[in-house]
């Protein structure tokens, strides 16, 4: 059977979260570049040196501008930090041309080597989220107890879109897990050949993230819905529309009523 997650309380802990940052390879890489700014930018003579300062304060107050659009946006830590070290490589690119081009083509190839080699990770914070495989939901659904819901995320931690809302379905789990309604996590990336056979897509229109919710053993519901991609729009996920698209509350309180 899958492990399931015990919750603690390293996922709100700040001297845990730090110590994750630095020890994982795409963090600890990005730092290193940025880092490398500053041996260089003391080595340029007096003049440059006058002329960028300037250019430098308006290169941080873009930054910090940005980054305040994006933590209202981002609903996760995940989206909001890549979000900001996709802006802070795109200015510290054009800060070193300041310098000399091939600064700038320097930290080109230095990023997309690290972009080649490493990810960024996903979430490993508290959750009763189960990891399962394809074969073991197969088993659950088919010989599990009739009356208990199941609510699945589908997803590939290749993909940024997953890595980005990877926090969302355990925080879910903590508050909406009981004995009627579950929640289970399987990686397409590692089982691409049970995608058919849940109607999702890898291809050009893929779908990653897909939750489905089984009743049953029988799919009775599904976000985003298979037609959505043919509306012209793309599904916004987030904690407040799957918790409605799901009516996670509901069951919620069916749970407690039945009690």
């Amino acid at each position: 059977m899958a492990e399931k997650r015990e919750k603690n309380g390293d996922g709100y802990n700040p001297i845990a979260m730090l110590n994750q940052f630095v020890a994982e390879p795409s963090y600890f890489f990005h730092f290193l570049a940025f880092f490398s700014y500053i041996p260089i930018r003391f080595s340029v003579s007096s003049q440059t040196s006058d002329f960028l300062v300037l250019r430098e304060v308006q290169a941080v107050i873009t930054l910090l501008c940005l980054g305040s659009i994006k933590m209202v946006k981002e609903e996760t830590w995940e989206g909001f930090i890549s979000h900001i070290l996709f802006f802070g490589k795109i200015l510290l690119v054009l800060l070193s041309m300041l310098l000399d081009y091939r600064f700038a083509l320097w930290y080109v190839l230095i990023f997309l080597v690290i972009y080649i080699l490493t990810e960024q990770p996903a979430y490993q914070g508290p959750g009763f989220a189960n990891q399962l495989t394809p074969l073991q939901l197969e088993c659950l659904l088919t010989e599990g107890n009739t009356s208990r819901f199941w609510l699945v995320e589908f997803r590939s931690m290749s993909l940024a879109a997953c890595v980005h809302n990877s926090r969302i379905f355990p925080e879910l789990s903590i508050t909406y897990s009981n004995n009627n309604l579950s929640f289970g996590i399987v990686d397409l990336g590692l089982f691409p050949n049970a995608a058919e056979k849940f109607n999702i897509s890898l291809g050009s229109g893929n779908h990653l993230p897909t939750y489905i919710l089984f009743a049953s053993g029988v799919e009775v519901n599904r976000f985003p819905e298979v037609d959505f991609e043919a509306k012209g729009s793309k599904a916004q996920i987030s904690k407040r529309n799957l918790c409605r698209h799901f009516e996670l509350d509901l069951h919620l309180i069916r749970y407690v009523n039945s009690k």
